[in-house]
This record gives structure tokens, sequence and C-alpha cells, in this order.
């Protein structure tokens, strides 16, 4: 087990061939991920798939038991947890209070960035309101506002968007691809593949293990075999439904001049199908 704080490499800071586990139980299992200056990283995979565990051990918040973190010193990282990051029964004023004192930002600084910040997030009109009174998606751009405050230079976003109403999550895309322009490194787990489309790279993950990953164009060219659109499935053990549709996964190559996939949800089923086809 290694760990590196300092200026990032040539490609960016994360995890090499990273393990973690909780007694007998493998969390994250040789998971390689890197999160560039100014680009998104989506990890996604569904619950117990590890992503928290990946995310928690990049911020240094779970030691991992072999392979290596590279991550910058604490207070250049940001990290925004899941459904949390404010304090419900302070103001949303003193929210940002509270988190430039503990980073020691004031005066004209703190001014700039508390007003940017709020513009950014729709809640110059909310300063007073404690963070209980507000709506699940004014919390979360709440909490990004705070885990952005101190400028980091490593932004993980433990699932953002989850929950919140559609314009929120339209908003707090807005200001992660912000962060990530501003030149920020940015790590987010999330359940949506839409926003998993638009990161610079994708990290699939499947109990604890690498599913699939590479930029969203990779992703789709990298699933094993193909997948193809009918009305009736021929095996139902390797096919699902999409609308009124199906979509089956055959482990034989596409035909020529085709594409293996469509998008990235049916690039994760068929990678899924594929692993499982493997370990039988």
């Amino acid at each position: 087990m290694t760990s590196a704080t300092g200026a990032p490499s040539g490609s960016g800071w994360g995890l090499a061939d990273a393990s973690v586990s909780y007694g007998d139980r493998a969390a994250l299992s040789g998971v390689t991920l890197r999160a560039v200056p100014g680009e998104v990283h989506a990890v996604v995979g569904g619950d117990g798939a590890g992503k928290t565990t990946a995310l928690r051990c990049l911020a240094g918040a779970v030691a991992p038991t072999k392979g290596r973190v590279d991550a910058p010193s604490l207070e250049r990282i940001g990290f925004m947890p899941t459904a949390a990051g404010v304090w419900a029964d302070l103001s949303v004023d003193q929210n940002i209070e509270f988190v430039a004192a503990a980073h020691k930002i004031s005066g004209t600084v703190l001014g700039q960035r508390r007003e940017a910040l709020l513009e950014g997030a729709g809640l110059t009109h909310a300063t007073t309101r404690l963070a209980k009174q507000l709506s699940g998606g004014m919390r979360q751009k709440l909490a990004f506002s705070l885990a952005m405050l101190h400028r980091p230079e490593l932004l993980i976003l433990d699932e953002p968007s989850t929950g919140v109403d559609p314009v929120s999550r339209i908003d707090l895309w807005r200001m992660i691809s912000g962060a990530a322009a501003d030149g920020a490194a940015v790590v987010m787990a999330t359940t949506y593949l839409d926003e998993a489309e638009r990161a610079s790279r994708v990290l699939a993950l499947d109990n604890g293990e690498t599913l699939i990953e590479g930029t969203p164009a990779q992703v789709l060219e990298r699933v094993p075999g193909h997948v193809t659109v009918v009305d009736t499935p021929t095996e139902r053990a390797l096919a699902w439904r999409r609308g009124r549709s199906w979509r089956q996964w055959s482990p034989t190559p596409p035909p020529a001049g085709t594409a293996p996939v469509a998008d990235l949800e049916d690039a994760m089923v068929a990678a899924g199908m594929a692993k499982e086809t493997a370990h039988v």
C-alpha cells in the first residue's frame, strides 16, 4: 500500500491497482482511476459496485490494502458526500462562513467567492434560510458550493445529482463543468448515464471490480460482442427490454461496419453480461 501527495503526475491524480477490504469482504479490487485537471471523470455502477469506496479512498478517508493513491494534500481536496455536505441547522450564509473559517478564507476573497458561488447556485435569495428548509436540489447546490469554496485542485463528488429535480440536475452539471473548466480535476460518482456521457472518461464498477473503462466513445467500442435491437428475443437470459423493443447481447463480434452498442446504457448491461458469461 502506498500513497503520495504533491503535484499531479502527467496523467493526473487517482488510484493505481487499488484494493480496499473490510474484514474478509473486498469492497474494491485492483481499480485504476485517473483524474486529470480540467476534466470530469465519471464513476458509474449499481448499489454495492464500489463507487463510494473508490471515491473515499481517493479522498484519503479509506486506506487501500493494496495499490497506490496519488492525491493532493487534504486542504487541496474538495469532497461532497452523498446526500450530505451541509449543516442542516445553519443558514446558507452560516454554512459558508463555517467552511470559510475552516479554510482560513476571509475578507475580500471570501466575499468574491461567496457572491460567485451563490449566483451560480441560484441561492442569492436564500442566504438567511436554514439548510434544512431548502429543497433537495438547493441543498445539493449549496453542498457543491461549500466543496468548491477553497478552490480545490481535486473535486470529489459522490452522486451529487441523485434524487434532485431535473432543473437542479442541469444546474449542478453546469457548475461541475465550470469547476473543470477552471482547472479542477473532477471525479464524480453518478447513477445517471446521460451525465456519464458528458464526462471525459467513464469508469464502470461491478462488485468492486472494473467492468469497463475509457472515454464514452471507447467504452462503446470496448464492449465484448455486440447488441442488436429485436422485437422478440431468442435468448431471454441475454436480453433486456427498453421501451417497446428488446436489446439482445451476443458474444460474437458485430457485423462489419456496425458498432457493438449504441449508448452507455446498453454498454453497461452488455459488459455485465459478458462478465457473467466469462465466469460461467
